[in-house]
């Protein structure tokens, strides 16, 4: 990869033997290996039996859990919060879980779309639980930096699966606990 990242500083026009740039292919490639270290994550193992029973038929909720991530199309960086729900029916995840879902998905090259389904998906298969919800506010450097240029734009996704789909009074909820 390094050797790559050497022929793509001399194709932008750059010198990778100046003394800045003499690094580089090392630290892309470990950053790249960093920000895309969840295809490498095995879900089981992540989440190390960190469900429980519990009898809560309550909505739980977890929000403004931060992530970033890096587009398919362009790759570059988009970035925000994750806001989850879900009514259990039984079994509840050890909180942190929530969030390092979040990161297992979110680091790999994505779209948003399917970030904010991949992540409701994995909940509902893995507790089963009456709902989930998912919502993802984010920013996208490709939007930003680049191409259009709008600086303040962000873009919000969601899943609702089971009662936050099928009821309007559940998804409620959801949405404005969560202040969307």
């Amino acid at each position: 990869m390094q050797d790559e990242i050497r022929k793509i500083l001399e194709a932008i026009g750059e010198d990778p033997d100046r003394e800045g740039l003499k690094d580089t292919p090392r630290r892309v490639q470990k950053s790249l290996e960093f920000l895309t270290s969840g295809y490498k994550q095995d879900i089981t193992e992540l989440i190390n039996g960190a469900i429980f029973e519990e009898e809560c038929n309550d909505m739980i909720i977890v929000k403004n859990i931060e992530f970033y991530s890096m587009c398919e199309h362009h790759m570059l960086p988009f970035y925000g919060k994750c806001h989850i729900g879900y009514i259990p029916r039984g079994k509840v995840f050890g909180v942190s879980k929530l969030s390092r879902l979040v990161d297992c998905f979110a680091r790999r090259l994505q779209l948003q779309e399917r970030l904010t389904r991949q992540i409701a998906d994995i909940i509902l298969q893995t507790i089963k639980p009456i709902g989930v919800g998912v919502v993802m506010e984010a920013q996208h450097m490709c939007m930003t930096m680049r191409g259009v240029q709008k600086q303040d734009s962000m873009m919000v996704t969601s899943a609702m699966l089971g009662a936050f789909r099928a009821k309007s009074t559940t998804r409620n909820e959801f949405l404005n606990l969560i202040k969307l």
